[in-house]
């Protein structure tokens, strides 16, 4: 079984995962309380599924870009439960997560992470010859700037405020193909499973230099 961690930003999840695909999915809003919230969500998660920390076989964490405290919570906490039980630890980006839900969309998907003070992280994706890949360096940007950056009609998801919401569709019109409240959520359980693909291929992190990511202005 693997346990996924994200607390990427306010918006904070955990799941679990293992062969037979997603076991369980626990998605929940959060002020500052990465600290104080995360683990008794995992031990109940855990407690509900009958699992004792020695059946845990990988942790993977969301490395960002976000929240600097959230972000720098959740790896910590995997870095910590894959030290003390000696398994594997993987990081996957948080945009890489938000973007893999849409991932069989015909469109060109722009994943979005709240940065906060009205910006956002920005990743594209795309499929090309059949494989799915994200297309570029991150960004961070405003209302504006984002608006700025889609070209053509694209697939817009994650953090979607009702503010951002209106500003592209008055900005960016018929080129934001803004996904519905419910869908543009960024889910744990799409983090667990790049993360257990990863897994299955043989790939690990190594505790000590895995690192958040992390978005500077310009």
């Amino acid at each position: 079984m693997l346990l996924a961690i994200d607390t990427t930003t306010r918006f904070s999840g955990i799941a679990l995962y293992d062969a037979g695909g997603l076991r369980m999915e626990q998605l929940w809003e959060t002020g500052d309380n990465h600290t104080v919230e995360l683990v008794p969500y995992i031990a109940r998660a855990c407690e509900a599924q009958g699992l004792v920390p020695a059946g845990l076989q990988a942790v993977a964490a969301a490395l960002g870009p976000g929240s600097f405290t959230g972000v720098r919570v959740g790896l910590s906490v995997a870095k910590g439960i894959a030290l003390a039980l000696r398994i594997p630890v993987l990081g996957v980006s948080s945009l890489d997560a938000t973007a893999y839900a849409h991932r069989r969309d015909p469109l060109p998907v722009c994943a979005l992470v709240s940065a906060g003070r009205s910006r956002w992280c920005v990743g594209f994706y795309d499929t090309v010859g059949g494989r799915w890949n994200r297309r570029g360096d991150y960004v961070l940007a405003d209302a504006g700037h984002l608006a700025g950056l889609l070209e053509r009609p694209t697939l817009v998801c994650g953090e979607l405020s009702v503010e951002l919401r209106a500003a592209l569709k008055a900005s960016a019109g018929d080129r934001a193909i803004l996904a519905s409240e419910a869908s543009a959520v960024r889910r744990a359980g799409f983090l667990a499973e790049l993360a257990w693909g990863r897994l299955e291929r043989g790939e690990r992190d190594d505790p000590a230099s895995l690192a958040p990511i992390y978005l500077q202005s310009v």
